[in-house]
């Protein structure tokens, strides 16, 4: 089993029902093949850097979750048939990664943010 993020942008003209159950879908994925959802967290509506597929912003969402390696592929093919991911992005996590993420999920400062004074 290892430790991966990922990073979705969904299509903007999504309801907060149906960003929601997208959201479970993938959840209900990793689940259903063997791994684990560690966490999640919605951003919701960001600017895009530039337009994408005529659309300048997106709905992102970041799930963080431990599967074994193989499964990868199969999310893949998933994100990619499903018409309201526009961008997905991977990202395996070292154990100083993992570490961060517990202490930011449990909210104890790193030291790099900054404090509101």
């Amino acid at each position: 089993m290892s430790n991966y993020e990922l990073m979705v942008i969904f299509t903007p003209v999504l309801s907060e029902d149906e960003f929601k159950s997208a959201q479970k879908k993938f959840e209900t994925l990793v689940t259903d093949n063997g791994g684990t959802v560690v966490g999640t967290k919605p951003w919701g509506l960001k600017s895009l850097a530039y337009p994408v597929s005529k659309k300048t912003t997106g709905l992102y969402w970041i799930m963080e979750y431990s599967a074994p390696t193989s499964f990868n592929e199969k999310l893949k093919v998933q994100l990619l048939r499903d018409e309201t991911v526009m961008r997905h992005m991977f990202t395996v996590l070292d154990k100083y990664a993992v570490e961060y993420n517990a202490r930011k999920r449990s909210g104890v400062q790193s030291g790099t943010e900054k404090t509101e004074a």
